[in-house]
């Protein structure tokens, strides 16, 4: 899963506006942000397997630390931890922690089985919605428009220079799921880590959306 991820975060602006549109990417897709500096130190394997599912080409071969259910939970609590630690906020640091989780559920839809529940287990689960391109789409497409609609709504973006600013993320993020759609997947795990890292970028956007300096002056 994709931008069903960020429209998550996006929705979860109505249930504490303190939080930065940037931090609420970050927690949504922070294992997904962990996943490429695993590839690049070895950690973790995924192979490019044409017709692995009809949605991705990519084999998930060894991904037990970033992404099995245990150590999702353990990257939840850090993530919720840390932002206490610095913040002194429960309730925020319970809701991020909480985003970091909703990772691994969303995926158990689209990914095969191959999420496992302990690092150190071979039983895998998933549900394999990315066998079918119409209903990974129509899932991850609710989800998405969804988080639109909620942060729209509750948040400050309708101020005309942020509004061009979220809409713009909005189509970006679009385009980059129709792309990773139609074009094949970079051609070695390498490639596919230094490609995950830009993701890095959309956390970025997120906090420039969000800037306070923008919501006072315009």
């Amino acid at each position: 899963m994709f931008i069903g991820h960020y429209g998550l975060g996006m929705a979860a602006k109505p249930l504490n506006k303190k939080i930065s549109l940037g931090t609420l990417i970050l927690a949504s897709q922070f294992i997904d942000l962990l996943w490429p500096v695993f590839l690049l130190l070895g950690f973790e394997k995924v192979e490019i397997e044409k017709g692995n599912t009809r949605f991705t080409p990519l084999n998930f071969v060894s991904y037990p630390f970033s992404h099995s259910l245990l150590g999702v939970m353990f990257w939840a609590f850090l993530f919720g931890a840390v932002y206490f630690f610095f913040r002194k906020d429960i309730k925020s640091s319970l809701l991020l922690g909480a985003l970091v989780l909703s990772h691994w559920f969303l995926d158990r839809f689209v990914h095969k089985p191959d999420l496992q529940l302990l690092p150190w287990s071979d039983y895998k689960v998933g549900f394999s919605l990315w066998n079918s391109i119409p209903a990974t789409i129509i899932l991850e497409g609710i989800i998405f428009i969804a988080g639109i609609v909620i942060f729209y709504i509750t948040s400050d973006v309708k101020k005309r220079k942020v509004s061009i600013r979220f809409w713009l993320l909005i189509f970006v993020l679009i385009l980059s799921y129709v792309l990773n759609i139609i074009m094949d997947a970079p051609p070695s795990q390498n490639a596919i880590a230094y490609t995950g890292l830009f993701l890095w970028l959309f956390v970025i956007w997120g906090y420039w959306i969000d800037a306070k300096k923008y919501k006072s002056n315009e």
